[in-house]
């Protein structure tokens, strides 16, 4: 009870649609039949304009789904209540039943404190029915069920939607790991030879001017520390998960793309054509990023391309940035997107616009699934 209580509400929930009030007239044009319809309805037409006003609360449910379910229910035990006691039997309506959707927002978008308000709202609701309409055990637990369903479903969709968010930002954060190691590797590359460099000064500089010795001091002092603190914060960000040492792990680019040719999977029947054009001044971080972006669109395709048997990839850059396409020719697949429900593409998006990229995967405009990334040459070299 304690975490359900905790629990916050939904940060900015959607917004109102077409479909919000396509779904109001719907139930308004069904309590008009039923008014129209209906021979034996409390007070008639008039108890449906009573059910037609408090359908409009549907569209609020979103935002202030507590507020609208304690309004929309509370009218409900007064009509009912009244009517018991003026005509001798509740109005009873069965466009009442938007009620449930009500029941669903509440625990779908509400704060677990307005949870466990909205099921004491339920529980008048419910106890109102059986005082003024009771019909029999079977029916009460019947109602019961109906009422209760909503809720837990509504419970359910956030939970599910709730542990995919957490797993899209599992993939985010390892990418993001990821690309701090691939950081690391390239500054620790460059600040080490700044440090042989300065050490190689010393070692010659007793025969130039003291200051040229004292400059080449700092250098090499700046220089070690650096590294040192670079590991540092990729030591921090690595979790126990990674089992590899950054220093010790070879950092893949742009070259090893070409090796995803003469690794095809036996018996696979897809063959993989590599064509790299103008990347010589392509730093090793942005190769690193092309080499993961390739290597998880391979992988898709393997998995997920039907009838495919070619996988091409090509890599092309200017002045300005460098292009990949991974291209597949089977039929259009949509769950090529990404292996695990999406999660490669999530990884594979971050790294691009990590470094001031983009990145896009759908149908080919001939054939197949393509993944098409556009990285800025002022990225991290």
């Amino acid at each position: 009870m304690a975490n359900l209580v905790a629990e916050p509400a939904i940060i900015d929930p959607p917004r109102r649609v077409w479909r919000d009030w396509a779904l109001v007239g719907g139930f308004s044009a069904a309590a008009a039949l039923e008014g129209t319809l209906r021979e034996n309805l409390v007070w008639g037409p008039w108890s449906m304009i009573f059910v037609v006003l408090l359908g409009f609360t549907l569209l609020w449910r979103r935002r202030v789904p507590l507020a609208m379910t304690a309004v929309s229910m509370g009218a409900f035990i007064v009509l009912d209540g009244v009517a018991r006691i003026v005509e001798g039997e509740p109005v009873e309506a069965f466009t009442s039943a938007f009620l449930l959707i009500h029941v669903y927002a509440l625990f779908r978008w509400g704060s677990g404190r307005h949870c466990v308000y909205g099921l004491g709202i339920m529980a008048a609701v419910y106890a109102s029915s059986l005082i003024t309409a009771w019909t029999g055990f079977s029916d009460a637990v019947g109602g019961l069920i109906v009422l209760l369903f909503p809720a837990v479903l509504g419970a359910e969709v956030r939970h599910l939607v709730q542990r995919r968010e957490r797993d899209r930002e599992a993939v985010k954060s390892l990418e993001r790991e990821l690309l701090a190691r691939d950081l690391h590797d390239t500054v620790a590359h460059h600040v080490s030879a700044i440090a042989v460099q300065a050490q190689a000064g010393r070692a010659v500089g007793e025969k130039n001017p003291a200051v040229a010795l004292e400059a080449l001091a700092v250098i090499e002092a700046e220089a070690s520390r650096t590294l040192a603190e670079m590991r540092n914060i990729v030591g921090t960000l690595r979790d126990a998960r990674s089992v590899v040492p950054a220093e010790f792990s070879p950092q893949a680019g742009i070259e090893d793309i070409a090796h995803f040719a003469d690794t095809a999977e036996p018996g696979s029947g897809l063959d993989v054509t590599v064509d790299i054009r103008n990347v010589d001044h392509v730093g090793p971080t942005i190769g690193a990023a092309l080499y993961r972006v390739t290597q998880e669109a391979i992988t898709n395709a393997r998995r997920h391309a039907v009838d495919a048997t070619t996988i091409r990839i090509s890599i092309d850059g200017d002045d300005h940035v460098v292009r990949l396409a991974v291209v597949d020719d089977g039929v259009h697949h949509r769950t090529s997107a990404g292996a695990t429900d999406g999660f490669g593409l999530i990884g594979m998006t971050e790294r691009a616009e990590l470094l001031g990229g983009t990145l896009h995967a759908g149908p080919d405009r001939e054939h197949g699934w393509r993944v098409e990334a556009v990285i800025p040459l002022g990225a991290s070299q």
